[in-house]
């Protein structure tokens, strides 16, 4: 049960309904999270500009591999309700059934590059407590991608940071399509459960 009742779509102010409805083309839905922050629009509306600017691609970084790194960071968090969105959003944005069975583990999947694998290996450091990027890590991701790809998958993580810690300390319902997928995706190969966020 969420410890702060997500806003309904017609409790929110009109303009900022608006901005948010760019959710629905990636997930279907407003998620509970952003409705949550916005009993506090100007929280909401900056969440909303900076996921946006995160997600936008000007480089090689795609927009499926960038939801595969917001998966790989909730992974390792253990943000559940970020787990099923990210797989959620990687299939609306073309991955393949066999990257989304494997990615959780990538490492020795041949569904994913070396540059990919380095990417995720990064997202995987990264999200760890303490840190865990090394000068090997760096190295590997440095030889396959430029500084401005670099800056993009490392948004790609600290923004769902910030989401894993809001959704698992807020106990966020999760909504029954990402529910849907993460049953598909990652109940056998991860056991994946929508715990505290039923």
């Amino acid at each position: 049960m969420p410890i702060v009742r997500p806003l309904e779509e017609d409790e929110l102010e009109p303009k900022l309904l608006d901005e948010m409805q760019f959710f629905k083309g990636t997930l279907g839905v407003i998620p509970n999270s952003v409705r949550t922050m916005s009993y506090h629009p100007a929280i909401a509306r900056a969440f909303t500009g900076l996921n946006m600017a995160v997600m936008e691609c000007h480089g090689e970084v795609t927009a499926e591999f960038k939801r595969l790194l917001g998966y790989i960071t909730s992974y390792v968090s253990g943000c559940r309700y970020c787990q099923a969105h990210m797989i959620l959003a990687s299939e609306r944005f073309g991955c393949t059934e066999e990257r989304l069975n494997s990615v959780w583990s990538y490492e020795t999947s041949e569904h994913f590059t070396e540059a990919e694998k380095a990417a995720l290996a990064f997202a995987f450091a990264a999200a760890t407590a303490p840190n865990g990027v090394d000068d090997e890590i760096t190295r590997k991701l440095k030889a396959h991608w430029s500084d401005p790809d670099i800056v993009e998958i490392m948004a790609v993580i600290a923004l769902f940071g910030y989401l894993n810690r809001w959704n698992d300390s807020m106990g966020s319902t999760l909504e029954d399509l990402p529910i849907s997928r993460g049953e598909k995706y990652l109940k056998d190969s991860t056991g994946w459960t929508v715990g505290k966020h039923g």
